[in-house]
């Protein structure tokens, strides 16, 4: 849709009078070209949005490429509903500058908080100027139990709810280790006993885990998917 702004300008139209509560957006800069975003941009003013999110990419950059937070801090001087940056915020140091540099009132977190579920806890005690909580390995333990049985379902086979955990761990693995020895194991388990046997190997320990991503270099057959 990002490559069609006359058909965003309608839907957005259609919906601002539709909606009686507060009416939000997410959007990436554009499709294949950033330049499309000095044109969304009045689109979006114009609609009397009540937040506007904007993930610093364009979709054809998914998550390859560096994120434009020069182009979230032009949203944030263009826009008179309050914005918030998205992109690449893995800790409370990142979280710290990425609101510096764009101005946004605030941020919006998806894989970081996905590998990092004390993130936004960190990112609080960072602003009050606190010594940041630090999970043990332990702790990144409980964390994937707890999420195991969050996510599980009766009606769900086991081999498929490993691999739904698969995906999760995606995230989560590349602050495990550099060697990249988890993410490794992990993708290669079948089984629910073999998934927590491969977790367990590498967590249970109450050494300090900052959980921010290691510079990986996995063969090609690691790689997976990650939308």
């Amino acid at each position: 849709m990002l490559r069609e702004p006359a058909r965003v300008d309608a839907i957005l139209g259609a919906l601002r009078d539709a909606v009686k509560i507060k009416f939000t957006v997410k959007t990436r800069l554009g499709f294949d070209s950033p330049q499309v975003f000095e044109e969304l941009l009045p689109i979006f003013a114009r609609h009397s949005l009540d937040l506007l999110t904007v993930h610093g990419r364009t979709v054809y950059e998914m998550y390859r490429t560096e994120v434009h937070y020069d182009l979230i801090a032009r949203a944030v001087a263009a826009m008179p509903c309050p914005v918030l940056a998205n992109g690449n915020v893995q800790s409370a140091r990142k979280a710290e500058e990425v609101l510096k540099i764009t101005g946004a009132r605030g941020l919006m977190i998806g894989r970081g908080a996905i590998r990092n579920p004390w993130l936004f806890h960190q990112i609080r005690q960072n602003q009050r100027g606190e010594t940041l909580f630090v999970p043990r390995g332990c702790d990144v333990l409980a964390y994937i139990r707890a999420l195991y049985d969050a996510v599980c379902s009766p009606d769900v086979r086991e081999s498929a709810q490993v691999q739904k955990m698969k995906k999760y761990m995606n995230y989560l693995g590349v602050g495990v280790d550099a060697e990249g020895q988890f993410l490794h194991q992990i993708r290669r388990v079948t089984t629910e006993a073999e998934f927590f046997r491969a977790c367990e190997q590498f967590l249970n320990h109450d050494r300090p885990m900052p959980l921010e991503p290691f510079p990986l270099k996995l063969k090609e057959t690691d790689v997976m998917a990650v939308e």
